[in-house]
């Protein structure tokens, strides 16, 4: 691996701006702000959404069945 090429990978806290959920994960974001969790400073990312917040995963999402093209034509001719 060639040195100096390479950005600095190291642990940052992702934070959710509208349920302040944070966790920890790898990444090369660099912030000027911190925060500390357990006793280690860590750069601290905010981010719009997460998988806290996201509707599909919080179960908030609708799902509409999409028909086929086989149930369109069922129901555009009247069978079954």
């Amino acid at each position: 691996m060639q040195q100096g090429i390479h950005p600095d990978y190291h642990e940052v806290v992702f934070q959710d701006s509208s349920t302040g959920k944070q966790f920890i994960s790898g990444s090369t974001a660099t912030s000027d702000e911190t925060v500390e969790i357990d006793g280690k400073t860590y750069p601290l990312i905010r981010v719009e959404v997460t998988s806290d917040s996201h509707p599909f995963y919080t179960g908030k999402q609708k799902f509409m069945k999409a028909d086929g093209a086989v149930d369109k034509f069922n129901k555009k001719y009247g069978l079954k």
